[in-house]
């Protein structure tokens, strides 16, 4: 393989994630990542460090117990390294060394971060940087104040609390210290809310950040991808909320023994945190078969394109809404927002939505041929990995090593992308000089 076919873009960021993994692994593995000072087993060290890096927080080992404070600070730096983007991190470092880019470079970061023109890449590069530490920073002192007056914590046992939950919160990695999750908290909105608030934020994805940012005052201006992401993110949340509270309502393993107030409150921080965040504050195990079917479709879809949160996509969902009533109404073109959405945007979303799906039934058809546990925890799992999402049955620890494998690669093929892992392995594109003869299949 030639050296330029391996610094391509659309190889670089998988190479990037798989780098970064590794060293994850071998930190993981140091003994002073053990309170009992014990090497970890490899397997236990590589699925966390995939879950963390791929932001994820699916987890075969207790992280507040079964890690020393060293460990515990590696997996924070895994989940903030592949939250903030490896190649959005490369072209901050640039900047800081040279603010004028090469063209690689900057193709480079446009791959991670999304981004329709090159010349952005710079400004979208310090709107990550100044997004994540003003958010980060805000939620971690919200969070600290309240766990100190309200648990009456030891300020130094607030501080990292606070701190973990709020950077795991915006990466929207799932990852907690407490073996509950945040079920602990389930009636508590003052802790709630700044957690939810960064899961959204960072959830959005930067490119709608930075639509919003320069065009706050003039909505009419905004794209029609953050139009999509803002209407999709929306009515997924609403949508999720009210079929949660309808079908947990009087669960009595869930929300049934809660004040009316609380059970808003989970249903709320649930329909939020299944879109990819995989923080918990009720018993995922717990819920009926129609909420977990309900979790299937919002962490499937996950949060904003180009932002912490995995799945395939509010916009391409969206984009696939739009060409479907495009199609039942007979037209054409397919439009949202006064605009017509390009035939590669709806190729694109096909593309996602496909190889999405064969990922995920490929996955389930081999963990359940590894193992006995019930079809629907299989498939939630699996979802749970593609999407990024963390959210889990508990059956994680459970699965044979073979299993927890496949969840990893699960996990690496949802944070990089199906379509940029489609096209790190092909990149001979290229415009045919001809065309063939059109003809219209059979369909339905």
């Amino acid at each position: 393989m030639r050296i330029r076919e391996i610094q391509h873009p659309a190889r670089v960021v998988p190479l990037a994630f798989l780098i970064t993994i590794l060293i994850g692994t071998g930190l993981l593995m140091l003994p002073i990542s053990r309170p009992d000072a014990v090497s970890a087993p490899w397997i236990v060290a590589l699925f966390t460090s995939v879950s963390a890096v791929c932001v994820t927080g699916l987890i075969t080992v207790d992280t507040g117990t079964y890690w020393s404070p060293f460990g515990q600070w590696v997996i924070m730096a895994l989940f903030q390294v592949g939250g903030f983007g490896m190649m959005t991190a490369a072209t901050l470092l640039g900047l800081m060394v040279n603010r004028s880019f090469r063209l690689r470079t900057r193709l480079t970061a446009q791959a991670e971060t999304h981004t329709l023109g090159i010349g952005e890449v710079s400004s979208v590069a310090r709107l990550v940087l100044f997004v994540t530490l003003i958010v980060e920073g805000i939620a971690a002192l919200a969070l600290i104040v309240r766990l100190r007056t309200g648990y009456e914590l030891p300020w130094a046992e607030a501080a990292w609390s606070g701190l973990f939950h709020a950077v795991s919160a915006f990466n929207n990695a799932g990852f907690s210290i407490h073996a509950d999750s945040l079920m602990r908290y389930a009636s508590d909105g003052f802790l709630l809310t700044p957690i939810m608030l960064a899961i959204l934020i960072g959830g959005l994805g930067f490119p709608v950040l930075h639509d919003l940012r320069r065009k706050l005052r003039s909505p009419h201006h905004w794209s029609v991808h953050t139009k999509l992401t803002l209407v999709g993110t929306g009515v997924l949340l609403a949508g999720g909320t009210i079929i949660l509270l309808a079908f947990e309502w009087s669960n009595p393993r869930t929300l049934g023994p809660m004040a009316v107030a609380d059970k808003v409150l989970s249903a709320i921080f649930a329909s939020v945190s299944a879109r990819t965040a995989g923080f918990n504050s009720v018993d995922i195990g717990a819920l009926t078969h129609e909420s977990l079917g309900l979790h299937y479709l919002l962490m499937f879809i996950g949060g904003g394109s180009a932002g912490t949160a995995g799945g395939v996509k509010v916009g391409t969902a969206m984009i696939l809404v739009m060409l479907v009533i495009a199609e039942i109404r007979g037209r054409m073109d397919t439009e949202a927002f006064g605009r017509r959405i390009s035939h590669s945007a709806q190729r694109q979303a096909i593309t996602v939505l496909v190889l999405g799906s064969a990922v995920v039934v490929l996955g389930t058809v081999f963990i359940l041929h590894t193992t006995r546990i019930a079809t629907d925890r299989v498939i939630f799992e699996v979802v749970s990995a593609f999407g990024t999402v963390g959210l889990s049955t508990g059956i994680t620890a459970e699965l044979p090593a073979s299993a927890q494998l496949i969840l990893a690669l699960l996990m690496y093929i949802g944070r990089v992308g199906t379509i940029t892992l489609a096209a790190s392995l092909a990149l001979g594109e290229h415009r045919m000089p001809f065309r063939y003869p059109e003809e219209h299949p059979v369909v339905g």
